[in-house]
Formats: C-alpha cells, sequence, structure tokens
C-alpha cells in the first residue's frame, strides 16, 4: 500500500506535467489518504476551473474520475497531527498525510517538496 497525497492524485487526475511519474510510482499498489484528500482536491479543481474558466467541465470530469481511483481513506489522530506539525513546520493538512505514511509503515507519495523532505527525514 501506498499513501497518496493531494499534488500526486491532483497532478494525475488533472493531466499535469509529473502525472507520468506519479504513475509510475503508484503502478499497481494499494493506495491509502486521508479523507481530506477529496477537500484538497475539490480546492485544486476550483484553483483550475477559475484560471481556466473554458476548461470547468473538463476539470469537473476529472474530479469525478478522480472519486473512482481506489483510494482507502482513514481518519487521523488530530493531536497527533498537531504535534507533528509542530515538530515539522508542516501544515496539519501536510502532516496528516505523513502520519498516515508513518502509522501504516508504508512510503507517501507527493510532489509537494517539503513534505518529502520532511518525509524522508531531511527537516
Amino acid at each position: 500500500m501506498l499513501v497518496v497525497d493531494a499534488s500526486a492524485i491532483g497532478a494525475l487526475v488533472f493531466g499535469e506535467p509529473q502525472a507520468e511519474t506519479v504513475a509510475a510510482q503508484l503502478g499497481e499498489h494499494p493506495l491509502a489518504a486521508p479523507a481530506l484528500i477529496w477537500f484538497e482536491l475539490a480546492s485544486i479543481a476550483l484553483k483550475k476551473i477559475k484560471a481556466y474558466p473554458v476548461e470547468r467541465l473538463h476539470i469537473l470530469r476529472a474530479l469525478t474520475l478522480a472519486r473512482s481511483l481506489a483510494i482507502r481513506t482513514a481518519e487521523v489522530d488530530h493531536q497527533a497531527i498537531i504535534a507533528l506539525s509542530e515538530r515539522t513546520g508542516l501544515t496539519t493538512y501536510d502532516a496528516s498525510y505523513l502520519w498516515l505514511a508513518q502509522e501504516v509503515g508504508e512510503e507517501l507519495v507527493t510532489l509537494d517538496q517539503k513534505l518529502a523532505r520532511v518525509a524522508a527525514g531531511r527537516f
């Protein structure tokens, strides 16, 4: 199983330049994420709609397709998230992904450079 964040799934479903890299990393692995991933993907979609209003329908379809991905969502320990945020300087959102990866002992797939550095122990 791999833990994925919104930056990675967003690149994949919205056709960002890094989509192929993310697809290669994900392969056929089962995926997991904190439940907040869907809120973050909706936020990404809204930003894209504002930037490219003529692409609205395409963006909304991509968001709908994202929901068909087999991503197991999990609850997180919010107090542990706060402590992790304090130690690492991550937002509580990013710390949620890192906490889940640590909790299940799996790799975190992200395109967020700060989150990737912290996940690798370089903070």
